[in-house]
Formats: structure tokens, C-alpha cells, sequence
């Protein structure tokens, strides 16, 4: 059973083009495409995730507002309603040295047909505003591949700056945190 109107958990934010949103189940066709796109995942592990797994992370997304009371918004494009990608704060008790778990960590990620429109900057400084005046953590943290020059930029942009390198799933990440 689905209900008509699922209770919101996610706090609507608004740019000049987009809408952060909570997860609706209508992105699940978006957002899976998103993620078979070589494009899109070379830097996220470099390889795709299947239908399953793409609705598991909009589910998570959820999740982490309800257990947390943080996490990720849906990106959604003013002028067309399209589902973009998502950011947000996340903490996935990830295995990893040193650890990120206990602070919210930083993500975003946006389907690569508008990458270089800024809305990654838009969408990551409304997320970043709504922390700055929700969350009482002393850091937000982030990891990115150290091959990912884009996002690696954006994230210094906002303040983040690396304090460690190491290995993550098998392979090279660079750590990143953004005092309060």
C-alpha cells in the first residue's frame, strides 16, 4: 500500500533554478538512468548501480531525515520539474581510517547533462545555508575521488579542505572538512 500524500520529513529549499525536495518515487526511472551512465559514475566507485540499488539510496535518503533528522534533498529543475541528482548530509558509518562517522558528511551529485550550469553551486550553498542553521556538528566532512577536479573544486569553493588522504573501497579518496 502506498499512501496518496507521504507525510513530509524533508524541509523544501528554493534557488533561482531549483527545487530541493524530498525523494518522490517518480524520480526512481530519473535517478536510475542517472546511475547507469558511465559518465555520471567514473568517479563514484566506476560502476553502476542497478535499478535496486538506486531505490535503496532514495529510500536511505528518507531514512537518514527520519533517524537523523538530516540528510539529502531530490534536485529538481524549476523550469522543467526534471529530477537532477541529489545533495545533502549523510552518515553512512562508512569503513574507513580515519573515520567519518558521528559528523554529516557533504555529498551531491547531478546527472552529467547540466553539469557547468552552476546548479551544483546553487544546490550545495542552499544545503550548506540549511546546516550552517540547523546542525549543531563542528564539521561537516566529504569525500571525493582525487581525480574528480569538478567536484574537488566546488567543495573548495565552500570552504572544504582536505585533511587526510586514504583508500576507500579499493581505491584513492581524499578527505574533506568544512569547519563551523
Amino acid at each position: 500500500m502506498q499512501l496518496a500524500t507521504p507525510t513530509p520529513l524533508v524541509p523544501l529549499l528554493e534557488t533561482p533554478d531549483l527545487l530541493l525536495r524530498g525523494p518522490h518515487p517518480s524520480d526512481l526511472l530519473a535517478a536510475a538512468a542517472m546511475h547507469t551512465d558511465p559518465v555520471f559514475y567514473r568517479f563514484l566507485g566506476n560502476k553502476s548501480f542497478s535499478h535496486e540499488d538506486v531505490w535503496r539510496r532514495l529510500l536511505s535518503q528518507l531514512g537518514h531525515w527520519a533517524m537523523l533528522g538530516y540528510g539529502s534533498w531530490a534536485i529538481e529543475e524549476k523550469a522543467t520539474g526534471h529530477y537532477l541528482g541529489s545533495v545533502g548530509f549523510f552518515d553512512f558509518q562508512r569503513d574507513l581510517t580515519p573515520s567519518l562517522s558521528g559528523t554529516p558528511e557533504a555529498g551531491w551529485v547531478l546527472t552529467p547533462r547540466v553539469h557547468g550550469r552552476g546548479y551544483a553551486s546553487q544546490a550545495l550553498q542552499a544545503a550548506l545555508d540549511w546546516a550552517d542553521a540547523h546542525l549543531r556538528a563542528e564539521r561537516i566532512t566529504c569525500l571525493i575521488d582525487p581525480d574528480n577536479v569538478a567536484s574537488l573544486r566546488l567543495a573548495g569553493k565552500f570552504g572544504f579542505q582536505e585533511f587526510a588522504r586514504t583508500t576507500y573501497q579499493e581505491g584513492p579518496i581524499v578527505l574533506l572538512e568544512r569547519p563551523r
